[in-house]
């Protein structure tokens, strides 16, 4: 239960709680009484986010914008039960320069805390969401440029996809299956050299190699056509492939996804570096310590644990203090 929670999978977990007193396991009435409560509160907010998820969609469309909603609930709809993942916060890529994003943002709150890559918007008490200029940066600049431009070459298809929420939500705009596996790597990846990732985020990995889009295109020499050796040189060409090699591995060993569903061979020793690193940290690296520090000490405790990458990621682990060096002073410049 405590690794679960740590992990943000009780909602999960409780499923394999159920599935293990099925098959006669003994669980103790207060343990499983407890996780059950917890399991429907993570239900009952999973169904509460997919309305506030079709709202601020609403919202968007209302006003003119198009818009895509990475992760979160579109995740969610790849799980055999939607209503067992850990929900996080609502983020929105928006079609829309900065400046126009912001000044929506601006009509509606008179406060906005923006980051280079989004900016949050507190429309709701009981949910965070984030509008997103673009999906994610890296800390590498060259790369950084590779990856805006190859997000923006593909941005009409993504905000056309729609999918169904569960409980007749509605519908909302998601990514397809290609670019998905592209922008949740490099989620994944940044957050590695920013605080740490947990297995959430890899479960969220594992469902979508899972889902029906991936599963037709495997064959036993998948490997070897031109789909996968296009996906292949895509995440070479945005340094993403020796990332993908060790998530491979890890949601191998792990979760035990048949090789035949990978994307790149699994790579252990990157792997091994990254399921290290998920244990110690937790969820997006909340359990690291990192989160208990002063800015000044946090600042070079960062520098410490991401040199230990450089090795492994080079151009991200070097890059990562002089974007974040870099990212401090643009907040200042750019306050609103």
């Amino acid at each position: 239960f405590l690794f679960m929670k740590q992990q943000a999978l009780l909602g999960v977990g409780f499923c394999g709680v159920e599935r293990m007193k099925a098959e006669g396991a003994e669980v103790p009435k207060a343990m499983l009484l407890k996780w059950y409560a917890v399991s429907e509160r993570v239900r009952t907010r999973n169904l509460m986010l997919n309305r506030r998820t079709h709202e601020v969609v609403a919202m968007l469309e209302e006003s003119g914008f198009r818009c895509c909603v990475l992760k979160g609930q579109g995740n969610a709809a790849m799980y055999p039960n939607p209503g067992m993942r850990t929900s996080g916060d609502i983020d929105v890529w928006v079609d829309g320069t900065r400046e126009e994003v912001m000044a929506f943002v601006k009509e509606r709150l008179s406060e906005a805390d923006m980051r280079f890559h989004h900016v949050e918007f507190p429309v709701f008490r009981d949910v965070p969401v984030e509008l997103h200029f673009m999906p994610v940066s890296m800390n590498n600049p060259l790369y950084n440029r590779r990856m805006q431009r190859w997000f923006e070459e593909r941005k009409d298809e993504q905000m056309r996809n729609r999918t169904e929420l569960p409980e007749g939500a509605g519908k909302i705009p998601v990514p397809i299956w290609e670019f998905n596996i592209v922008y949740q790597l490099s989620h994944m990846m940044h957050h590695f050299f920013d605080e740490g990732i947990g297995l959430r985020q890899l479960m969220d990995y594992y469902y979508l190699l899972r889902t029906t889009d991936n599963r037709q295109r495997t064959t036993d020499n998948w490997q070897q056509t031109t789909d996968n050796r296009s996906m292949v040189d895509t995440l070479r060409h945005l340094n993403l492939y020796h990332f993908a090699g060790a998530v491979m591995w890890v949601l191998h060993e792990v979760m035990g996804l048949e090789e035949c569903l990978f994307i790149v061979p699994a790579d252990e020793w990157r792997g091994r570096l990254l399921l290290d690193e998920i244990l110690k940290g937790g969820n997006f690296g909340q359990h690291s310590g990192l989160t208990r520090h002063g800015m000044g000490t946090k600042y070079f405790l960062k520098i410490k644990r991401n040199m230990r990458f450089v090795r492994a990621y080079p151009a991200e682990a070097l890059c990562e203090p002089v974007f974040r060096t870099w990212h401090f002073f643009w907040r200042m410049w750019h306050k609103y």
